[in-house]
């Protein structure tokens, strides 16, 4: 932006705000459908006492926390445009959640991956997908202990659309697994 408020039209600019700065729908109006993919993760920091209760049976008081945890992901990336302002909506064909407890290094890793056949990406999906597998980890897990992190959450991959790939500094590609 300009020192007069305006919009410099020779800078990249944010395709969520049109030529006066006002929020707006990204018109994807003319974009033929292709296969989009995407993959993210993130990571929940456990406590101790976490990591025994996690360790004995998978339990809390409120259920087995990983299973629960990768069905509000999955809930949450149908639920992506209902979140995420000026978000668009798409039919979801693929939407997979795990969650990983690593007892020996004390965390989580949770790994959402998404597909569909649109005219828009699905990055905000798998991302949304991961930030509500770990929210409801540390919701499940609050009773033994609130001392967890959740850190690292971050687009591994994606594919298709304008844009082509995308893989994230310091993988190898096989951002699926």
């Amino acid at each position: 932006m300009t020192n007069d408020g305006s919009f410099r039209q020779d800078q990249p600019s944010f395709s969520h705000l049109d030529d006066e700065g006002r929020p707006r729908m990204v018109d994807v109006s003319w974009k033929p459908e292709t296969l989009r993919t995407a993959s993210a993760e993130g990571w929940i920091i456990l406590d101790r006492a976490v990591c025994e209760q996690l360790a004995a049976d998978g339990y809390s008081k409120k259920g087995d926390v990983l299973k629960i945890a990768e069905t509000a992901g999955i809930m949450a990336v149908k639920k992506t445009p209902e979140l995420i302002p000026l978000c668009h909506g798409i039919r979801i064909e693929r939407a997979e959640v795990q969650c990983l407890f690593m007892e020996e290094r004390g965390r989580i890793r949770i790994t959402c991956t998404v597909a569909a056949r649109d005219v828009t990406g699905v990055e905000m999906e798998a991302l949304t997908g991961v930030s509500v597998a770990a929210l409801t980890v540390y919701d499940m897990c609050k009773g033994v202990s609130k001392n967890m992190v959740i850190e690292g959450i971050r687009l591994l991959k994606k594919t298709g659309g304008k844009s082509g790939t995308y893989i994230a500094e310091g993988m190898d590609g096989n951002a699926d697994s």
